[in-house]
Order: structure tokens, then C-alpha cells, then sequence
């Protein structure tokens, strides 16, 4: 990915302070002016730090770009890498030791650490479940999850697709029996060809995108039907890198945290730092407009308006699901026989 920085805002140093007289005013004065002081944390030499994303720049990514376009991370004595995406999983690259914080989610970060992986939740950036069952409109024979029994899933492949799907399936009173076809991105294109029957999409992306091309959907909600909520997605870090790196971590999460916290509440503007900071990538400005709306709105801030903070209550409920299955290993392959302390997987304190 070419991360070359686009001109910046122009920003008050000490020195052009002290060679107009203003170097006195201290930061009350420099503020009173329209100038805003360097942040303590801001270093001469900035130190870098490696982002490892889920997938291609996308707007589940505003923040990191605005917080770098805006010069945030600069700010902060930060000079930010996005490694380019190669298709192996974040978790993997932090466990690896090649990435400092990467995109993940709930799920596979708990898969990622209960299998020994040094990984820990620094922040939620999606604080529900952004995916759903999704079956084309026009089916007239499926009008709840129960009518899915028979019928041929389009999945990714994933430990906790098929347990999570019979969860849903039987809590509208099927049986949860589907037959499965592991396809990967290629089971949107599926589903819409109709060999497939259903597939689980992100709402905020292939859900909008669906509507956009003329491919109606008719979307079923987890938690419509008593599945416990969880973090869709969250930034993760490498557990031994941040215990090495406690002020560099603040610094980064503090920068990133006012990156989405700017793409929440002008979903517009945090658009325009996205496509400015990735030239030629995102070639339907409707899709990214409303996808970034729609993220503002639902998934971005908790109930107090706050954003990026977890509680162990959220990261119980579906984490205890998913070692009720069975599937969770530990580093030997092996089901875990103890049920984990799930407190351990997050934290709030870099917040």
C-alpha cells in the first residue's frame, strides 16, 4: 500500500512561537490564538508503529486513516505502517511478532489466544455483531432462520460458522441441519447466483453493496433470535510487545481513538480522509458514503456515546458460547478443558 502523506495542516512550533513573541503565552495563550501545543506524548524522532489489518482498506478502517491523514499519529511521536495485506490473519502476524496491533475480531481472537497466541483486545472499533444470515429477497420459502434447515450454506471456512448458524437456526425452531459449501468472498457471488441458499455478509458493506447492484436481500439478526451480542470487530495487540511499549501504545491508541471517534460523529468527513488516503481503492464513492454513515449510527459507540470501551459482560456471553462447542484448542490442538478467564482477552486501560 503506498502510505506517501499527503500535505498536512499547517501546525505551530515552539520556535515560529518564540520568533513572533509569543513564546510566553504558555498553552492557555497559545490556544486563545488558535494554536494548539505539541501533545506531551509528541517525540523528535517518531517512533514507528505496525498496523496489520483484516483486509483491504475498507470503512471499518476509517479511524486509523483519518487519525494519519489528520497527522494525529504524528502528533503523538507516531509514525504509523500499514502493513500491506497479504492474507494472513492479524492475530497470526501479532502472535508472529511482525505486526505491534492488528484488526480482528471477537471470535478469532479468542480461537487466536486460547490457542496460546500473545494477543489481547486493546478496543472495541464495532461494538455489535455488524454480520447476519442473509437469503435473496425474492425467496418466498424462507421467511425465518428455521426454513434454512435443508438448505445449502455458502460459508468461509471459519470453527465457529456452523455452530453459531445451528444456535440461530434452532432458536427459531428448526433443526439446524444445512449442508455446507466452504466458498470464501465467492459466496456473495453464490448466493446471488442461487447456488447457494444462504451466507453470512457484513450488513455495513455486502449488505449495502447487495442493494446498490439490484440484489435485494432479506437479512435475519443473531440477536433477534437470543444470540448473545459481541464485538464485531476490535483492535488487537501483541500482549509482550505492549507490556514493552506502554507509553507508545497509549500514545497510538489515544491517536486512533480520536480518528474514529471523528469518523462517528461526521461520518462525511471521515469518508473523505479514507478515499484521500488510498488512492484508486475504493471505486464506489455511494457504497463508502453509506457504509460509513451506517457504522456512525449503530456500530461505533456503546450506549454512552463512548467509543472503543469493553465490558466482561459483552465478551463473556458469546466467548462462553463458543467454548460450550467445543471448538476452542489449545496449543496442542487439544479442546480446552478448562473454561478461560475471559477478563484476560481485553483491556480498557490503554483507553
Amino acid at each position: 500500500m503506498n502510505m506517501s502523506q499527503p500535505p498536512r495542516p499547517h501546525r505551530w512550533s515552539r520556535r515560529s512561537a518564540i520568533a513572533l513573541g509569543i513564546g510566553g503565552l504558555g498553552a492557555a495563550g497559545l490556544a486563545a490564538i488558535g494554536c494548539t501545543p505539541r501533545p506531551e506524548g509528541a517525540r523528535a524522532r517518531p517512533e514507528k508503529v505496525r498496523l496489520a489489518l483484516d483486509w483491504t482498506p475498507n470503512t471499518n478502517h476509517t479511524g486509523f486513516f483519518v487519525a494519519d491523514h489528520m497527522g494525529w499519529y504524528r502528533d503523538e511521536g507516531i509514525q504509523l505502517e500499514v502493513l500491506p495485506y497479504s492474507g494472513t490473519a492479524a492475530e497470526t502476524l501479532l502472535g508472529a511478532g511482525q505486526a505491534d496491533f492488528g484488526v480482528s475480531f471477537q471470535d478469532a481472537l479468542v480461537f487466536a489466544r486460547a490457542s496460546g497466541l500473545p494477543v489481547v483486545s486493546t478496543m472495541a472499533i464495532l461494538q455489535h455483531i455488524a454480520t447476519a444470515i442473509a437469503v435473496k429477497a425474492s425467496r418466498t420459502d424462507i421467511k425465518s432462520p428455521k426454513d434454512l434447515d435443508g438448505k445449502t450454506y455458502a460459508g468461509f471456512g471459519l470453527p465457529y460458522e456452523v455452530p453459531t448458524l445451528q444456535n440461530v437456526i434452532r432458536s427459531a425452531g428448526g433443526s439446524g441441519k444445512f449442508e455446507v459449501v466452504t466458498l470464501k468472498t465467492a459466496a456473495y457471488e453464490a448466493l446471488y447466483a442461487g447456488a447457494a441458499d444462504f451466507t453470512v455478509p457484513f450488513v455495513t458493506w455486502e449488505g449495502i453493496e447487495a442493494e446498490l447492484h439490484k440484489q435485494e436481500l432479506r437479512t435475519f439478526a443473531y440477536t433477534d433470535y437470543g444470540f448473545p451480542d459481541f464485538y464485531q470487530v476490535v483492535l488487537a495487540g501483541n500482549e509482550q510487545w505492549l507490556s514493552g511499549h506502554r507509553d507508545l501504545a497509549r500514545r497510538f491508541v489515544r491517536a486512533t481513538v480520536r480518528g474514529f471517534e471523528l469518523a462517528a460523529r461526521q461520518p462525511q468527513e471521515g469518508v473523505k480522509h479514507l478515499i484521500a488516503s488510498n488512492k484508486g481503492v475504493f471505486t464506489e464513492p455511494e457504497l463508502v458514503e453509506r457504509s460509513a454513515k451506517m457504522l456512525a449510527e449503530k456500530y461505533y459507540l456503546d450506549k454512552e456515546g463512548k467509543f472503543g470501551r469493553q465490558t466482561l459482560a459483552q465478551w463473556t456471553g458469546y466467548s462462553k458460547f463458543l467454548y460450550g462447542t467445543g471448538t476452542l484448542a489449545d496449543a496442542q490442538g487439544k479442546p480446552l478443558a478448562k473454561e478461560p478467564d475471559w477478563s484476560t482477552f481485553f483491556t480498557n486501560d490503554l483507553l
